[in-house]
């Protein structure tokens, strides 16, 4: 049986280690966004096309493949300073 293959994470807060089939289907969406975005990029050339709507478009597109991607890697909430500030930090007690 063979191991599979597990990522660091991203020097990012929030991300964790992700294994190799993760990092697949990731890739494989980038590789989808990035045909359906050098399409747009062939339509904005044309003359007739309405480059307002086109924009909007490209813009739910990329929305999309953020939040698909996001939905794959599932980055954590992170912990931020004031979450550990010792208790007489914290203001005056209730």
């Amino acid at each position: 049986m063979t191991e599979e293959k597990k990522h660091d994470p991203l020097p990012v807060k929030g991300y964790t280690g992700q294994s190799g089939i993760v990092v697949e289907n990731v890739n494989l969406n980038k590789e989808i966004e990035e045909r359906i975005l050098r399409r747009l990029d062939n339509l904005a050339s044309h003359p007739d096309t309405d480059k307002r709507w086109l924009a909007i478009g490209r813009t739910h597109i990329e929305q999309a493949f953020m939040a698909i991607n996001r939905a794959i890697f599932k980055p954590q909430r992170i912990s931020l300073p004031e979450d550990t500030a010792p208790a007489d930090t914290q203001g005056p007690a209730a």
